[in-house]
């Protein structure tokens, strides 16, 4: 069974540069995107309902923001998105999902990005915020990952976790992202059972990363961020055959990843 996770920056943006075609090439069983950025009622039929795919989309309520949707070859058999905190809920970004035997948890974690800066920065004032998500997030789940189902955590995390997970961790420590406390709040999770699939099948491996900036041609250059990640339960683990990244597909300013998982034994 594979599954598929990808930043995809507009899913309107992504159909017209081929993500539907694109699809049908990957082999996967579920591919979960984020940042969609639309509404289901400002989409194509083909989009919403193409032939073969069952489809959930979870927009934002702040029109062209956020969002994360789901393609399964399965039945849909559930959705949960909410986190019972409406400064969470409001901004569409997440989607618990009950497909094909698995539990698919579909996020887009906040960015800790805030206001503009002198300069053209931006501050880091959106922390606060983002680890609550994650930490709201954490305890929802901790039910789940200690049970008898699969489930696999996967979207865009907005952090690098370790010195290897980016280009340049030097210059980047006080950048959101790869703070202290951001850094801190991943390490938690893997403390706590979840399993970073990507690691495990290649633990110290540099120069893997799925977001670069657009800027100063960083991605033909490689200097990027580890920032997505597909995160299993142990029972997902003990599934995992493979785990990697496609930094090739273009069409975003993040690339897709995935897992394959065995069949039930």
């Amino acid at each position: 069974m594979r599954i598929l996770s990808w930043n995809i920056n507009g899913l309107r943006a992504a159909v017209r540069k081929g993500f539907l075609t694109w699809i049908e090439t990957t082999h996967a069983d579920v591919v979960a995107v984020q940042e969609i950025r639309a509404r289901p009622d400002q989409l194509p039929a083909n989009v919403v309902s193409p032939e073969g795919w069952h489809v959930a989309l979870t927009p934002a309520q702040r029109p062209g923001y956020s969002g994360v949707g789901l393609f399964s070859r399965h039945p849909i058999d559930s959705v949960e998105t909410s986190l019972g905190v409406d400064a969470f809920d409001r901004e569409g970004r997440l989607q618990i999902v009950r497909t094909g035997g698995v539990v698919v948890v579909n996020v887009y974690f906040p960015h800790g990005a805030g206001t503009q800066l002198p300069g053209g920065k931006r501050s880091n004032d959106r922390i606060p915020f983002k680890l609550k998500f994650y930490r709201r997030l954490w305890a929802q789940l901790e039910e789940l990952k200690d049970g008898p189902e699969p489930v696999l955590v996967l979207g865009d995390f907005n952090t690098a976790h370790r010195m290897v997970d980016l280009a340049r961790p030097k210059q980047n420590k006080k950048t959101t992202g790869f703070t202290p406390s951001e850094r801190r709040e991943l390490t938690r999770w893997f403390s706590s059972g979840w399993v970073d699939t990507f690691r495990s099948v290649h633990p110290r491996e540099p120069g893997h990363y799925t977001w670069w900036p657009t800027r100063s041609d960083c991605r033909e250059r490689n200097v990027g961020w580890r920032i997505d990640y597909v995160l299993a339960n142990p029972v997902a683990a003990e599934r995992l055959e493979d785990a990697f990244i496609w930094p090739h597909a273009m069409g975003s300013d993040h690339c897709p990843l995935g897992v394959d998982l065995s069949e039930p034994r």
